[in-house]
């Protein structure tokens, strides 16, 4: 027990790092709260301060989850085994989520949920994230895909790693559902955000031409 709770509070310390608060106030000169939607995410940074800030954001976001993960996975609790990545991932996920020097208002964990689960599988866990992404652009709905991401995992979690795997990843499955739970409900009431990502992208090509 001393050894997964190791894990969190190494994972939680490392995700307390909001990478789009640091982004935000060196090129915009204020917080990512008050930017677009105020959520410390990739998505607001790009979408409000241009395609390079958001993709600053997306590489400190991958970072600080691998970090944590790598060191317990291999230094301070291999003891462990592969699960060692699940408790630290999760605990970069609840300090990203709910940093406590932002009085526990962060992003959504999108980012950080899909490298944990890469990390810990890089062949089921990449799947998930490309089945989460195929959904978005059927759908044009972000939410549906980062719901669908740790869902996925799921299957593979309880039916190739155990029990503990699985029950671990429906803990990342449950805190990603926390946070999308309001868009959900309002993408199945027919009021969700959409967004084209094809047809954004073919947009950028035309305006470079």
């Amino acid at each position: 027990m001393l050894y997964r709770t190791g894990c969190i509070l190494t994972g939680y310390l490392c995700g307390c790092f909001l990478t789009a608060e640091a982004v935000s106030r060196h090129a915009a000169g204020k917080s990512a709260s008050r930017l677009g939607t105020g959520n410390p995410g990739m998505a607001n940074i790009m979408a409000q301060l241009g395609f390079k800030w958001g993709l600053l954001v997306l590489a400190g976001d991958l970072l600080k989850t691998l970090f944590p993960c790598m060191l317990c996975r291999f230094l301070l609790f291999p003891r462990l085994g592969r699960n060692a990545v699940l408790y630290a991932g999760i605990g970069v996920a609840a300090g990203h989520n709910f940093p406590f020097w932002n009085r526990f208002r962060g992003g959504k964990g999108v980012a950080v949920t899909c490298m944990t689960l890469f990390i810990f599988s890089p062949g089921f866990g990449l799947l998930s994230c490309v089945l989460g992404g195929c959904l978005v652009l059927l759908s044009k709905s972000l939410t549906l895909g980062a719901l669908a991401i740790p869902l996925l995992f799921l299957l593979p979690a309880f039916t190739v790693y155990g029990s503990e795997t699985g029950v671990l990843s429906c803990i990342l499955a449950a805190m990603m559902l926390q946070k999308h739970f309001l868009p959900f409900l309002d993408y199945l009431h027919g009021n969700g955000t959409k967004i084209d990502l094809i047809a954004k992208a073919q947009s950028k090509l035309r305006e470079r031409k």
